[in-house]
């Protein structure tokens, strides 16, 4: 149905002048804006209030949508389900009063169908404002409130405009223009909807999260998002025109080519806008990470996630930082053969070995669980996030056996690769296993057929510490099939 976030959009979010302006804008002033509209609608349920308040609560649960994500936290789910049954039962009620609109907007005054069509909507209009109100009066208000007052607070650990939210938007786009293509092929109703819907997600996500980007494209996607809305509109309102057979046949077609005509001036304004060279699709990409931005905003996206699981996020910095010491020396001193991809693997996974540890135990299994069910990043597929979830898994602990379930369809070459990559974290985290970044870096020396690891920090290589370390070098030295010593690092080995 036609979508609500019109030019009504702009009169719920400027009204009320004595709110600043930057106020106007997060988690917890829509979620009291809800309440606000909800008490204005619950009147007469006439049409713009019906509206506001529908945009007040999809702001609050496309915000959900963003975090989701990012945060695990299933205070986001309940307060989208929460918001979700009042919602919808706006839905019908705001869908009937459109028709309406367009009724008597594309009908002249002696037209035998507009009086029927009238007749049968405003009656249905009558039953669902009686649903509405029992929605509205059953709202939770305390627990909406409660929900929202603690998701507000998540929701400033994540910076608007930051590489986090750029690369949401990216994954929004990417949807949206897959929408694009396949509407493009078949040309459907359906195709068209569920494209109207993509462009929608794609707004939002700029709307709520990169409000610099929404200045410059939303008056574009207003426009786009209004006229796919319309197509919809109106490819409904023909199917309520042929539900009335006592209609002649000559009124029907005069419906059937005025709403047809209406519907290809969308179509027509919206390709005009999207194809070509000068599309709006390109113009926006260009805003968006690419490039080593795209990798590391991949890769900034799963840090954010495991930032919000790991109970110490400081240690598991501090070892993905070690960690990357240890593969970019190795590599120099052609110990590994690297590669980016499996850099980028190894930092992902220190970043994420945490992700499942509680009090109970048990975190490596629940951690290789949790990764594995994320949906892979833009330019990784199902496969790199496998690999990242098994190197995170050996972080620590035994080592499987070849036949392991862990290692089902993965080669024995793969397998070769990876293996190299959890004992260079496994040797990470043993270096900072008390969790005080006494080891502030370390430094790779290759030389008479062994590796040798200086740390700075080490104060002496026999100890019960130092015996931990020898324990935990293993993996990496049967991989690299050298010796790996590990001493403390008394001057610079070698120049920055």
């Amino acid at each position: 149905m036609h979508d609500d976030l019109n030019q009504h959009e702009a009169h719920i979010a400027n009204e009320n002048t004595a709110v600043p302006e930057e106020q106007k804008a997060g988690l917890a002033y829509w979620a009291a804006r809800v309440l606000d509209e909800a008490d204005k609608a619950s009147h007469d349920f006439v049409p713009d209030p019906v509206h506001d308040l529908r945009v007040a609560i999809r702001r609050c649960r496309s915000m959900a949508d963003g975090f989701l994500s990012i945060d695990p936290d299933p205070a986001w789910k309940q307060m989208k389900k929460l918001g979700k049954g009042l919602f919808s039962s706006l839905g019908d009620l705001r869908d009937t009063q459109v028709m309406i609109e367009w009724v008597e907007k594309l009908s002249a005054e002696d037209d035998p169908l507009r009086e029927i069509l009238l007749d049968s909507l405003h009656k249905k209009e009558e039953e669902l404002k009686l649903t509405a109100k029992q929605a509205v009066d059953n709202f939770d208000r305390k627990r909406w409130m409660a929900l929202n007052q603690k998701l507000a607070g998540r929701a400033t650990r994540v910076p608007l405009e930051g590489l986090v939210f750029r690369y949401l938007a990216l994954e929004r786009w990417h949807d949206a223009y897959e929408l694009h293509r396949t509407a493009l092929r078949n040309r459907s109703s359906v195709a068209y909807h569920q494209l109207r819907i993509g462009i929608k997600r794609f707004r939002y996500t700029g709307e709520n999260f990169l409000p610099e980007r929404h200045k410059r494209w939303s008056r574009d996607l207003r426009d786009l998002q209004d006229a796919l809305g319309e197509v919809h509109d109106f490819d409904v309102l023909w199917a309520l025109v042929k539900s009335h057979p006592e209609v002649g046949l000559a009124e029907r077609r005069l419906w059937q080519q005025t709403i047809s005509s209406e519907r290809q001036k969308r179509l027509a304004f919206y390709r005009e806008k999207m194809l070509g060279k000068h599309s709006l699709w390109h113009k926006w990409r260009a805003e968006l990470p690419q490039g080593d931005e795209l990798a590391e905003a991949a890769l900034e996206k799963m840090r954010t996630w495991a930032a919000f699981l790991d109970p110490d996020n400081m240690h598991t910095k501090h070892i993905t930082a070690l960690a990357l010491e240890i593969y970019d020396g190795l590599v120099r001193d052609h110990a590994l053969s690297g590669s980016e991809l499996s850099r980028h693997i190894l930092e992902a996974a220190a970043a994420m070995h945490d992700v499942g540890r509680r009090k109970d135990g048990g975190h490596r299994k629940r951690g290789y669980r949790m990764i594995r069910k994320l949906k892979p990043p833009v330019g990784w597929n199902e496969e790199h996030l496998h690999d990242v979830a098994i190197v995170a898994h050996y972080h620590r602990g035994g080592l499987p056996p070849a036949n392991h379930p862990i290692f089902a369809g993965i080669s024995a070459e793969r397998r070769a690769e990876l293996m190299p990559l959890a004992g260079v974290l496994r040797l990470a985290n043993a270096l900072d296993e008390n969790h005080d970044q006494r080891i502030s870096s370390v430094e790779m020396q290759r030389q008479n057929g062994a590796l040798t690891v200086y740390a700075k920090g080490l104060t002496s290589s026999i100890s019960r510490f130092g015996e931990q370390l020898a324990q935990a070098r293993y993996l990496l030295e049967s991989c690299v099939k050298m010796p790996v010593m590990i001493k403390p690092l008394r001057a610079p080995r070698r120049p920055t």
